[in-house]
């Protein structure tokens, strides 16, 4: 029996499977394939770092590497310290006994406990399974649907003061040098005090010949000069103070980068009450929500209150990321994740809600110049063409770098902050960069492998070929890594074949922009941050979400990693389940991945079933069962329903055994099946947990409808 691989995760994505998932059961079974589900949620990672639990990601790392890997990856928990504290306090109220995270171990234990906590922080799961590179873009269907019922685009002028402030210098990106690697070796970082004494920081670097190697490093004085000048801008500008970073998955850099900003807008506050919040264990990089219960016993907490107060008073407004609960910006460092928040401001008119919530034009803080400029290119074009016409519009897919853990500096363990002025060194056989930098700066080391370069050259070329569109490929000739990528794509006599460009990140930003006004399709080859931007970027302002998007990853063994969307908005649509009952996930990023999945697994049955559900999709779209945001309208579980009904219809005469059956249960009993699923709507519901669910209480959540219940066994 062949078999496919499910992926057990978080909030939203999960409760979501456990409606979806004994359906499918149901039908895979009859066509004779299994389901496996390996739990890779947050909750597992931790326990299974001390041994409590099966290590889920572990077996995935090897399933990866095997030529019949069929897995279907939802959108996990990317944990910032905060979450992770959450998390510890969640399971050790449950009985498990986990050490505290310690940030400044003082011990063995303590040191030995804080790297298995690390290894779970930020983007812990996407390094070590994406062996392949990202092939993303929107199917005929989903598409053809969104020209059909065009979702909401705010209105744009150049008259709309929105902007997007970045470094001009000092940043990542002024201060990256790039390498390629001449033979195999092992490399080493080092800090090399003022007074010569070395310290080894990581000495285990693999590379091999071809491969990049980058380095770079961002001033904090240089950061904390940017935030002072744009705080009193936008205070001038009367525009809305909106900080965008990415505190998952860049886990070592942006919560400092984050800490960096609240101390620089607080600071009257800090240079008032810096002794007292130090002893109530206050780490600005974790917000203002852990600042403010850490402070609740401090015997002068009211003044302090009011000092905070008298600042926002004084400052610029700050853009509020969740109005009813009176959270802005500085809440909560993973509140807002860059490639979700800013697409949706900039398909809202550049605009957020303050803390009125009346709606104002934002003043959009990237520090890291990089690929802030890709935004800048979006607000230039919106202002100077207007609103995108999505009735109309073409699509921008994406070819993405990241086989091999490609790029993968945001979360890597190759990120340091300088614990005094020195000198970071990278060296092998011998030295390759050297750094000064002052105390508190922000270093970070990145490598791509020239296996995995060659391999996402060839699926763009393919993907071109296949489709008969333009590549465009994303870099920046100026910035020595994009350079390096240049020389290697520039020797590839393939490319020839195809129709394909070079261009910097502004240009082709503005280049793809033109292109879909047009009615046009592009697909951009980028590398794995862009990747990561860009799949929410383009789908927001195209289909109104990410979620919608059909992403493959081609593993270089040959297997293949179907994922089902973005995360983004996993935990506010899980917090709409606890507090009323209803769940607003929209399974359609499955659906697609399902099709592709079985499609991939290739026996007659499994072809059958791809093409049946591409079928069923099509009629789910058609017929608007997507699920609904407002309570009392349909929501996931459904939107379940109705996806079993109509691939039930398409298999009925199929020649598999039991789908004619199945179908006429599944439409007989539609008006029961209806009324069981829309009970207790409006209500809180006890999920029995957050990151540790309890699994009989989301299954009588999520599955309330005896009748289907009994129909799909």
């Amino acid at each position: 029996m062949s078999q496919i691989i499910w992926t057990k995760t978080d909030e939203a994505p999960f409760v979501s499977s456990v409606s979806f998932l004994p359906i499918l059961k149901c039908f895979l079974s009859r066509a004779g394939i299994s389901l496996k589900e390996i739990d890779i949620s947050l909750a597992s990672r931790v326990l299974a770092q001390f041994n409590k639990c099966e290590d889920g990601l572990l077996e995935l790392s090897k399933i990866v590497k095997q030529s019949d890997a069929n897995i279907i990856k939802l959108p996990n928990i990317s944990a910032s310290l905060p979450q992770l504290n959450s998390l510890i306090d969640e399971l050790n109220s449950l009985g498990y006994d986990l050490p505290k995270y310690v940030d400044e171990p003082q011990n063995e234990e303590e040191r030995a406990n804080k790297q298995k906590y690390q290894k779970v922080l930020g983007s812990a799961v996407n390094p070590v399974l994406r062996e392949g590179n990202s092939d993303r873009r929107s199917v005929k269907a989903v598409k053809d649907y969104a020209r059909q019922n065009p979702h909401y685009m705010g209105e744009w002028d150049e008259k709309n003061r929105c902007e997007v402030a970045y470094m001009n210098g000092g940043d990542f990106y002024a201060n990256e040098r790039s390498n390629v690697i001449k033979k195999d070796e092992i490399l080493r970082i080092e800090f090399i005090h003022k007074d010569g004494k070395k310290e080894i920081l990581k000495d285990d670097i693999a590379v091999k010949t071809g491969d990049i190697i980058d380095a770079s490093y961002m001033s904090v004085d240089s950061l904390d000069e940017f935030f002072h000048k744009q705080i009193d801008d936008a205070k001038s500008k009367d525009l809305l103070f909106s900080l965008h970073l990415k505190a998952t998955m860049m886990k070592v850099s942006d919560p400092v980068i984050f800490g960096r900003a609240l101390r620089v807008f607080f600071k009257d506050v800090f240079d008032e009450f810096e002794a007292d919040l130090k002893s109530a264990g206050v780490n600005a990089n974790s917000g203002l929500k852990e600042l403010f219960a850490k402070i609740e016993n401090l015997p002068n907490k009211d003044k302090i209150l009011a000092k905070f107060q008298e600042v926002y008073t004084s400052r610029p407004d700050v853009a509020m990321v969740d109005l009813k609960q009176g959270v802005d910006n500085f809440g909560v460092p993973n509140d807002v994740i860059i490639d979700a928040s800013v697409p949706a401001l900039l398909r809202n008119s550049g605009k957020m809600s303050d803390k009125n919530g009346a709606l104002r034009e934002c003043k959009i803080i990237i520090p890291d110049s990089t690929y802030a400029r890709v935004y800048e290119a979006v607000v230039e074009d919106f202002k100077a063409n207007k609103k995108l016409d999505v009735a109309t519009l073409g699509s921008v897919s994406n070819i993405g770098l990241m086989a091999k853990k490609a790029q993968e500096y945001g979360s890597s363990d190759k990120t340091f902050i300088a614990g005094a002025d020195g000198e970071f060194v990278i060296s092998g056989r011998e030295e390759i960069f050297r750094f000064s930098v002052k105390n508190g700066d922000i270093f970070r080391a990145m490598t791509t492998s020239i296996e995995a370069i060659q391999s996402w050259i060839l699926l763009a070329i393919k993907r071109a070929k296949d489709s008969g569109e333009p590549l465009i490929f994303w870099l920046d000739k100026d910035r020595e890594h994009d350079n390096n990528l240049i020389k290697i794509i520039q020797n590839f006599n393939d490319l020839n074949d195809v129709c394909y460009e070079i261009l910097n990140y502004q240009d082709a930003c503005k280049k793809s922009l033109q292109m879909i006004r047009e009615g046009k399709n592009v697909i951009s080859v980028t590398g794995n941050v862009l990747r990561d931007y860009l799949t929410d970027l383009f789908p927001i302002l195209e289909l109104g979400t990410s979620s919608k998007m059909l992403s493959i990853v081609p593993l270089l063994c040959g297997g293949a990693i179907f994922e089902t969307g973005a995360g983004g908005t996993a935990p506010r649509l899980a917090m709409g389940l606890r507090d009323e009952n209803h769940l607003g996930w929209d399974s359609l990023g499955e659906f697609l991945a399902l099709i592709a999945s079985l499609e991939f697994e290739g026996s007659k049955n499994a072809k059958i079933l791809s093409k049946a559900l591409d079928n069923a999709v099509a009629r789910y779209l058609k017929d608007d069962r997507s699920p609904k945001m407002q309570v009392g309208e349909a929501d996931t579980r459904l939107s379940h329903y109705y996806i079993a009904l109509y691939w039930a219809s398409e298999l009925k005469d199929s020649g598999i055994d039991g789908f004619n059956e199945l179908y006429k249960k599944l439409l007989e009993n539609e008006e029961i099946i209806k009324a069981e699923l829309s009970q207790n709507k409006g209500k809180q519901a006890d999920l029995g947990g957050w990151y540790y669910l309890n699994e009989n209480t989301i299954n009588s959540l999520m599955r309330p409808s005896k009748t289907l219940n009994q129909i799909i066994g």
